[in-house]
């Protein structure tokens, strides 16, 4: 079925994200969406926001699908934007973090975007900052 195709497919690739647009050679828009929403609903993926999917395992403790990115939220919602083409760079407090410059650890993920973006990508409550 194209649910097991697409499975295949992620479990070939080592990508946390994957994008609506990499299954469109397997079949409809439709089709496609409906697998997806079969994933989500059984736990192995999570929908971190409009066509962008995360891998995902069930905890042990919850029973809640947690999202699998070796980064987290911030490395998954990166790795996102640059599959979706938008141009996108560490904020001024991270990169002086990561420099020494500052003992200040950023907690919420934020990026700096470069032209026009408007999406919104979210895992729980957590939601990607957009910097302009």
């Amino acid at each position: 079925t194209l649910r097991d195709r697409i499975e295949a497919r992620i479990a070939r690739r080592r990508d946390a994200v994957f994008l609506t647009s990499e299954f469109r050679d397997l079949g409809r828009e439709d089709q496609v969406l409906r697998a997806l929403r079969e994933l989500v609903r059984d736990k192995r993926l999570l929908r971190l926001g409009y066509g962008v999917y995360g891998r995902a395992f069930v905890s042990r403790l919850s029973g809640a699908p947690v999202l699998d990115s070796p980064n987290g939220f911030a490395g998954a919602a990166r790795q996102a934007l640059t599959k979706l083409g938008v141009k996108w760079e560490p904020t001024a407090a991270e990169q002086a973090y990561n420099e020494g410059r500052s003992t200040q650890v950023p907690v919420n993920p934020v990026v700096r975007v470069e032209g026009r973006f408007s999406r919104q990508l979210r895992y729980g409550n957590t939601e990607l900052v957009l910097e302009r």
